[in-house]
Order: C-alpha cells, then structure tokens, then sequence
C-alpha cells in the first residue's frame, strides 16, 4: 500500500530547524512519506542522514518582498505539480503558497505557526508590511482546519481573533543522552571557573543579549558563553574585544549541529533566557532554549514573559528577573551558581520528564489520525 505523501515547507534552511527535525522523524515512523522543502543559503550546515527526503534550493532573492514573493510563487508551483496528500505549512510565510495548491488540487493542509507572526519585531517597525500579512492571515486563517501552535497564549490570541483556537505543541526536546561530555578545551573554554551559556539561533536584538554582556562586568569567575548566531552578535564581539575586562568573560562560539550544541550546553553551569515584552511575539513566546537547557541539567535565568515564568514556577528550575538591568541579571546569575550543583538536579530531572518529545508528540500524531484527504 502506498504511504501518503506530506509534504512539509519551510523558508529556512532545515539544517538547524530541530522542530521541524522531530514533526517530520514522528511521522515518518508513523508510516508517512516526507518531504521537506527549504532553501540553501550561504553557510548553511549539511542537515545530515535523515530517513525522509529534504529538497532545498537557492533563490534569487534572500529578503524583503521580493524573497517572499519568489519563495511562494516557486513553491506554489512545485506543490502543484507534486504529488503529495498533505501539505503541512509553518509559519506565515509559507502560507500563500500552500493554500492555494491545497485549494486547487483539494488537498489537506495542515498549519503550524512557529510564532506569532504578525507581531514579530520586525513587523512592528513597518506598519505597512505589517498589514499585508495580517491581511493575508485574516483571509486564509479562518478558512484552515488544522492549526498547531507552540504556546497556550498564542493559541489564545488567536482564538480571540478568529474563533479558532490551534493545538499546542511545545517546542520540547528528545528525551534523549547527546553523546557524553565534552573537554572544555574543545570550544577554548577556562577551566576552574563557572559557565553560563546564552544560546540560540536569532540571537537578536531585544533577546538580552547586550544586558547579559554587560552583567559579567558584576561577576567574577565566571564566563558567559554565547553560542549560535544573531544580528545583534558582531556589535557585541567588537564591544567584547574593545574591553579588558570582558576579553575573557564572555566567548562567542560559531552555530553548532544540535547535538554538538546540547553537549556544550551541558558542561555548563547554568543558561540564560531573556527576551524582552518589547513585542506581543516575544511576550506569548516559549523559547527552545528554556527546554534545551532543561534537558541538558542546567538551571535558567530568564525574563519574566508568562510562558517562561510558568514554566521555570512550576518546576523551580531557575531563576526570573525582574528587569534587565545588567545589575539585576547578574545578581540572579550570582545566585543560582551559588546554590550548591545538587540544589537543581531533582527538579530539573521531574521537568526533563515530563518536557520532552516522548510526552508531547501524541498531539501531532492524534491530528494526523483524523485527517481526511478531502478536508483542508
């Protein structure tokens, strides 16, 4: 019998995508056959053996209208010529395009909005491009029959504006060993002192990457690892380079494959997350951070946006700030390494239990058991 075809696109480059990575093994095992369409940009990591097919490509185009312009155009066009079942559509702007060929080959479409899209930063500033996605979001959201979130305040939020409330998937890891530890030499990290590690792969800005710079002028021992890449990263390294007290408190550390990553993570002492409620996107957020360094054993500092907060209570994994004053996050930093190493361990063992793949994958397969093929 043959498997059915999802067919699943994404405008990054999958490589690092761990989301995406776990949809995708899920329901593969399931009996699926997977696609997973995206791009290849300059520097993009190789995405490594999987069992599924992954196709990307290279576009004219990497930002603004044009980008999104050509991006849905070319994948409406290899979606209709596809010969899929189901198309699993993330994030707004993938959208457009797998709408209209789930229309016009009446296919089942299924959308996962990674975030709340509409409010990202970047939208907020540009009022006028803002509204076109809103637009394109009032028009198709309504009219979607299987919607997928990552948080309880996005799913409200857009309960509230359309009626229509989507099932949560937390952004949770395997659960899973990354392979044992590894020396601290292997990423030129100090031994004999303590580690606090901000990772991430939209260190941005408004994620509190400047304040947490600024906060190991307040700490001594102890060295701030920031790992992954961002637009806010070249600033800070030149800012780290120009200070003699911070040359050898803070170390930036090129993105890593995931599980190279979770390794590094867990050889340090404790991991930040501190997006800022500058935006309704970052307020509703529940970053992949806060569960990594969960799983990893190493307590949070983090800013007080309610999913995390709820979070970090519930479990007492951490720490929340009550600002981002670089005085406030270091004295939080200070206090949670000075707690002895066992103080965490057995709330951080009950959280990785329950936040993780094994526990929260039973909501993608259920929607997956009642789809039909008729219906979009």
């Amino acid at each position: 019998m043959k498997k059915p075809l999802i067919i699943v696109s994404v405008t990054n480059d999958v490589a690092t995508d761990q989301r995406i990575k776990r949809f995708c093994r899920t329901l593969h095992e399931a009996g699926y056959e997977i696609l997973v369409t995206g791009r290849l940009l300059p520097g993009s990591l190789p995405v490594g053996d999987r069992p599924y097919r992954v196709r990307r490509i290279r576009h004219w185009f990497n930002r603004g209208a044009l980008f999104y312009a050509e991006y849905n155009i070319r994948l409406f066009i290899f979606l209709l010529s596809s010969g899929h079942d189901i198309l699993h559509s993330n994030d707004l702007d993938t959208l457009p395009a797998n709408y209209l060929a789930s229309r016009l080959r009446k296919k089942t479409l299924v959308y996962d909005s990674h975030e709340y899209f509409t409010e990202v930063p970047e939208l907020i500033s540009r009022p006028g491009v803002k509204k076109i996605w809103e637009t394109i979001e009032k028009f198709i959201f309504p009219r979607l029959g299987h919607t997928i979130t990552v948080s309880d305040s996005i799913a409200s939020a857009y309960s509230e504006k359309y009626g229509k409330e989507p099932c949560v998937i937390r952004n949770v890891p395997e659960r899973e060993t990354f392979g044992g530890t590894v020396s601290r030499s292997k990423y030129g990290l100090p031994e004999g002192r303590k580690l606090v590690i901000l990772q991430g792969t939209g260190i941005n800005r408004d994620r509190g990457a400047e304040e947490a710079v600024h906060a190991m002028e307040y700490i001594d021992n102890t060295v701030l690892v920031i790992a992954g890449r961002g637009d806010i990263l070249p600033r800070l390294a030149a800012q780290v380079e120009k200070s003699h007290m911070l040359r050898d408190r803070v170390i930036f550390i090129h993105p890593l494959p995931y599980r190279e990553l979770m390794q590094l993570t867990a050889i340090c002492d404790a991991g930040l997350s501190l997006d800022k409620d500058t935006n309704l996107n970052y307020r509703y957020s529940l970053p992949n951070k806060l569960f990594d360094y969960i799983s990893a054993g190493i307590p949070v500092v983090a800013s007080p946006l309610p999913e995390v907060r709820k979070i970090i209570e519930k479990y007492n994994t951490g720490l929340v700030i009550n600002d981002h004053s670089p005085s406030e996050i270091a004295g939080k930093i200070k206090s949670v390494l000075d707690k002895p190493g066992h103080y965490w361990k057995e709330n951080l063992q009950k959280a990785a239990r329950e936040l993780n793949w094994d526990m929260e994958k039973h909501k993608l397969l259920d929607i997956y058991s009642r789809l039909k093929p008729e219906s979009v």
